[in-house]
């Protein structure tokens, strides 16, 4: 299906993880929704991978317990294939690069091992990227060299079998936090499998936002300037990355922090990621339409993926109506792209 813009049909998808809790709803279920709503394709977060599996072999799996995690993903296969869904990508891989070969060893030899597990899943799955978000593991390297080196190799196992790397900055990570870093980052490993997951909230909630403010906004600055650096941002982005080289940009939003998130043991952006990101047009603030504007700017006509996390219960929606609001959503800041 996809939504038309400008000549093209723009594919669009939702991720697994992002229908509220509150509906409890079983995989089956949320993708036959999805597809009604119109949506082109899924993000398949492993977190449901698991959780299916529980559902249908009756007992507790481990998510390193690849034989069975591998099994359950070609019953998925087969649920999105009725469905005429096409599984985007596995996701989210966390805290894989930036592990020293002495010091943390046993660290990097796990995320290896990880890796491999999860690139079976993705066979069993028939999906051909996998969404890698930036470290945010306490005890890594500084070095983007050393993530570069870590991503390069990865990005080695997935060309095997065809496969590919999307790589997302996290604005809670521990040093690549905007889309500039994982752009130098992908640069520095030089492959061609290697591409960029762009995501609304992660940059704009980062570069813009600060849910620990008073304001909502980051206040290092006047709001004048702010918006003058986020503005050269955009800009930058639009100069410096080609269409080509997104794989996907994700679209949620979120909402003003009242009272701001502060005293939490988790860094405050990584809470505000997980619980308080709206749909578009649904109670936000972050100006996330001008990431799209500037992301289409590229000549990004890729895939659209909603990637929300609202822990807010949407009263007298039900889980259609809501998948329903979401290719809405979609739709409308395609019509506002300028």
């Amino acid at each position: 299906m996809g939504i038309g813009y400008q000549g093209h049909s723009i594919p669009t998808s939702f991720a697994s993880c992002s229908i509220p809790p509150y509906y409890d709803a079983k995989l089956p279920q949320k993708l036959e929704a999805i597809r009604n709503a119109g949506f082109d394709g899924i993000e398949m977060s492993m977190p449901d991978i698991v959780a299916y599996g529980r559902d249908i072999e009756g007992k507790e799996i481990q998510e390193d317990d690849y034989d069975t995690l591998s099994d359950v993903a070609k019953k998925i296969r087969i649920l999105t294939d009725q469905l005429g869904l096409v599984i985007l990508m596995l996701q989210p891989f966390s805290r894989f690069e930036g592990w020293n070969k002495d010091t943390h060893a046993k660290e990097r030899e796990e995320a290896f091992t990880r890796a491999k597990g999860w690139i079976r899943i993705m066979e069993s799955l028939g999906t051909d990227m996998l969404q890698v978000g930036s470290s945010d593991a306490p005890d890594i390297s500084s070095s983007f060299d050393e993530h570069a080196a870590d991503l390069q190799q990865l990005a080695d196992l997935l060309a095997e079998k065809g496969f590919r790397l999307a790589y997302e900055n996290w604005c809670w990570a521990t040093y690549a936090l905007t889309w500039k870093h994982v752009l130098e980052i992908s640069h520095k490993a030089d492959r061609k499998n290697i591409g960029l997951c762009l995501d609304t909230f992660q940059s704009a909630g980062g570069e813009y936002g600060d849910p620990s403010t008073d304001s909502g906004y980051i206040e290092d600055v006047s709001l004048a300037e702010l918006g003058d650096r986020w503005q050269k941002s955009l800009k930058q982005l639009e100069e410096t990355v080609p269409g080509d080289a997104i794989f996907l940009l994700q679209i949620s939003d979120a909402y003003r922090m009242e009272p701001p998130l502060r005293n939490t043991e988790e860094r405050v952006r990584s809470v505000w990621s997980h619980d308080y990101r709206p749909l578009p047009f649904d109670g936000g603030y972050l100006p996330i339409q001008g990431f799209l504007n500037s992301v289409l700017r590229t000549g990004f006509r890729g895939w659209l993926s909603v990637e929300v996390f609202d822990s807010k219960p949407k009263e007298k929606m039900s889980m259609e109506e809501y998948l329903k609001a979401a290719m809405q959503s979609l739709t409308r800041m395609l019509g506002n792209a300028m």
